[in-house]
């Protein structure tokens, strides 16, 4: 292939654009767990009870508090994430550091009844590819620089009787979305940022059988998000060339969950484990392209020894992910439709390389006073490498499609710090 009459792929780029806004975040867009003790045990907290930062977890766990519970912290997130298509050179992206904020409050009304309010990032990611570019050919994936945030604000009422609880937590989402990149004439192309709000709920319950087994549940409804001009305007050039049927609509849901916990206290120690199922099939903007139901395992220990708290986890799901049907190697101008699968695949792999599967934890806490106590956490997911076919070229000559096999490669790592403040 002459390298100078093939280029990137304009309609490829721009999904890849899109989809790389997304949160890289261990299961799918969603991080393991969103409170430092939960995260130094693999994420498990839907039978393990963490008082006021249960909140997002099992809402009905923040039944432990005692009187007054306040934690604040957050997230030091760290992905590396490089990718290359077909024959082009490796590009890494910029954007490999984000701070996610996280803030939680619980208090005890009476016997039976408690409350609680917290904030949460849960995403906070995008990529940076504004020096890839290896030479005055390479379009150094089209320059493009996007962003996805989400924080979630919730207010928890629990009741508890006979070792029994329910909570429910009303959710109010906050979403920006931003994309920016060159195309295929090198004009900056980007709609600005576009905000929206959703709403949603979390139902927990748990029950404790008074030997150190304790069992919860809980359900997370989908939360439906719009950001206008943002994905129609990304996906237009495939419905231009006639790739896909029609430009993609501006939703992109945040899917429902479900799932299943236990943990179990013994002497000065406590093992947890977590089961839950996120409903990407269900979600608008994920089911488009074509995401799997995910199921996340997750396991954690935990060890007091006088002030101090050791802790160990670990999480694992596989990416929801999965390889379209391809096109041939050179799809002809006019006949572009063959290649539909080798877009979504580009969007799922090198898009939004969501494909990490192994997270290992270690944390610890310190009590520095009887009312003041830190925790800390540190999240490592090895390095996974996965191959599809993907469109990777356009023959500005003829018109020409290439697709060939195009890889990714992602790893990440995260450091939580939270400090937290007990009234009694």
């Amino acid at each position: 292939m002459n390298t100078k009459s093939v280029k990137l792929l304009k309609g490829g780029v721009v999904l890849s654009l899109f989809a790389s806004t997304l949160l890289h975040a261990t299961n799918g867009d969603t991080l393991i767990g969103v409170g430092t003790k939960s995260r130094g045990m693999g994420g498990a907290g839907i039978g393990m009870s963490h008082c006021a930062e249960s909140t997002l977890q099992n809402p009905a766990l923040i039944t432990c508090t005692k009187g007054t519970s306040v934690s604040f912290g957050g997230t030091i997130f760290m992905p590396d994430i490089s990718a290359n298509m077909g024959q082009a050179p490796s590009k890494s992206s910029s954007a490999d550091m984000n701070v996610i904020p996280s803030i939680a409050i619980s208090q005890k009304i009476n016997e039976n009844w408690y409350w609680g309010i917290g904030m949460w990032g849960t995403a906070g990611m995008g990529v940076d590819y504004r020096d890839a570019s290896t030479s005055a050919t390479d379009s150094g994936n089209m320059k493009m620089v996007t962003n996805l945030q989400l924080m979630q604000f919730g207010a928890t009422l629990a009741y508890t009787k006979n070792n029994f609880g329910i909570a429910l937590t009303p959710i109010l989402q906050y979403g920006a979305l931003d994309i920016n990149y060159k195309d295929f004439a090198n004009n900056n192309i980007g709609a600005g940022v576009s905000q929206d709000f959703g709403t949603g709920y979390n139902l927990g319950m748990y029950y404790d059988y008074g030997n150190g087994l304790t069992l919860g549940g809980i359900y997370k409804s989908k939360i439906d998000m719009k950001y206008n001009g943002q994905l129609s305007n990304a996906t237009q050039p495939f419905a231009t060339m006639g790739i896909v049927p029609g430009a993609m609509e501006d939703y992109l849901d945040q899917p429902s969950e479900m799932g299943v916990g236990f943990a179990y206290k013994f002497d000065n120690q406590a093992i947890a484990f977590d089961y839950k199922k996120i409903n990407w099939s269900d979600a608008r903007g994920y089911k488009d392209f074509g995401w799997e139901d995910q199921d996340v395992y997750a396991i954690g220990y935990q060890l007091k020894k006088g002030k101090w708290k050791y802790r160990l986890g670990y999480n694992h799901a596989s990416h929801p992910i999965k390889e379209a049907q391809s096109g041939p190697s050179v799809i002809s101008a006019g006949n572009y439709a063959q290649a539909g699968g080798n877009a979504i695949n580009l969007f799922n792999l090198l898009g939004f390389p969501a494909t990490a599967e192994n997270h290992y934890t270690i944390g610890g806490g310190y009590d520095i006073s009887k009312n003041m106590y830190v925790d800390v956490a540190y999240v490592y997911a090895p390095e996974t490498t996965t191959t599809m076919k993907t469109i990777t070229g356009f023959n500005s000559g003829t018109g020409d499609l290439y697709t060939g096999n195009s890889t990714v490669k992602h790893s990440e790592q995260g450091l939580s710090l939270q400090l937290s403040y007990r009234f009694f």
